[in-house]
């Protein structure tokens, strides 16, 4: 333990994490076990809990799920339970805590605490659910699903809204995610960006085989149909990692150059991370792991300039920022890539600062400034 995190403990001996649901392993769950290595004697309040999937850094914490928990099958339907979740976080007793750390992107945030309690949001995102217009495009829904939207839309936007007002400060992982917080819920945000796990491809020898990587989870919003379509344009090699309900609609798009690889375990990423000339990130998100951990393996990315990517890459030194949503701009952009030279050690060092020692620092800092400032 260092002093910094000794004399956090001291000033918060006793600390709560809020986090939406612990059900499949994730990025936001990459913070929740940063938290624990700040307090690990914190108690997490979630709703639906599986303690399968996880680590024993959470195994062993004190996990209070919510009711919804004993419904039938909760750690599958847990996405259909949405419009449940505000009353079951507002169900939680959080008396007695000295600091509630509430890691959200939907309703974590939305837990009541005592007048003394110090509550910080660590915001991933304002709920997209509620306020992106643009979140379902794409998805499957049936006749009654798309009638019956605008009501939960309208809704989920209320109860969000009255909600934001409960934590006491803000932190957002991105600048675009501060500007969000901004908008939607009139708060000012300082931006930390999240861990990430770097030191697992820092190692990785650099091999570039020439092929492009699409890397993520198959849906909608991170746009893989983007990535094969502009390869098939172009005849040039791709290869797509990751598994999800938009697998099949790609196979309709890809060129005779691209391999649907599925999922792929830890221990032959690394390699095939390390063999890409290019990640390809066409999607908008909050922040994105995935550009970080391949520069960390040497690896340049092409991503589309809105969201966290804006952050993560620096055009023309780490990548190629795009601004056109669209394939012509991806093509673009991957010609004007293979126009450019990149240092594999300088991205590997940019990379490096993401990394979830600079996080626990950087998140401790900015408690002790609030305590200093009650």
């Amino acid at each position: 333990m260092t002093p910094e995190q000794g004399a956090l403990r001291k000033r918060f001996p006793k600390v709560a994490i809020s986090h939406e649901w612990l059900t499949i392993p994730g990025g936001s769950e990459k913070v929740v076990l940063q938290f624990l290595e700040l307090f690990p004697d914190a108690e997490i309040y979630t709703t639906v809990y599986d303690p399968e999937p996880w680590p024993e850094a959470i195994t062993s914490a004190r996990v209070h799920a919510s009711y919804l928990n004993r419904l039938p099958a909760a750690e599958r339907i847990y996405p259909r339970l949405l419009p449940l979740m505000n009353a079951a976080f507002e169900s939680f007793d959080l008396s007695g805590y000295d600091l509630v750390l509430s890691s959200n992107h939907a309703c974590a945030k939305n837990v009541i605490t005592a007048p003394g309690t110090l509550h910080v949001c660590y915001c991933h995102t304002p709920m997209r659910y509620a306020w992106d217009p643009g979140f379902f495009a794409g998805e499957q829904l049936g006749l009654a699903e798309r009638a019956l939207l605008p009501l939960l839309v309208g809704r989920l936007r209320r109860q969000d809204a009255i909600a934001s007002t409960r934590p006491d400060a803000y932190i957002a992982n991105s600048r675009h995610v501060a500007a969000r917080i901004r908008k939607y819920y009139r708060r000012d945000a300082t931006v930390i960006h999240p861990p990430v796990d770097v030191e697992r491809f820092l190692g990785t020898p650099r091999s570039d085989h020439g092929y492009y990587l699409f890397l993520g989870r198959l849906v909608p919003y991170k746009r893989a149909d983007l990535a094969v379509a502009a390869c098939a344009r172009l005849d040039r090699p791709l290869k797509v990692v990751g598994s999800g309900r938009g697998g099949e609609s790609l196979a309709e798009l890809a060129g005779p150059r691209t391999g649907l690889l599925g999922f792929v375990g830890d221990d032959e990423l690394a390699g095939i991370v390390a063999g890409a000339r290019a990640l390809l990130f066409p999607g908008e998100e909050d922040f994105g792991m995935v550009p970080v951990e391949v520069q960390a393996a040497g690896v340049p990315v092409i991503a589309y300039a809105r969201g966290g990517a804006a952050d993560s890459v620096v055009d023309g030194v780490t990548g190629i920022l795009y601004d056109d949503p669209g394939v012509d701009a991806l093509c673009d952009a991957i010609e004007r890539f293979e126009a450019t030279s990149f240092d594999e050690n300088e991205l590997r060092t940019r990379a490096a600062t993401f990394s979830p020692e600079r996080f626990r620092h950087e998140l401790s800092e900015f408690l002790m400034t609030l305590h200093a400032e009650e």
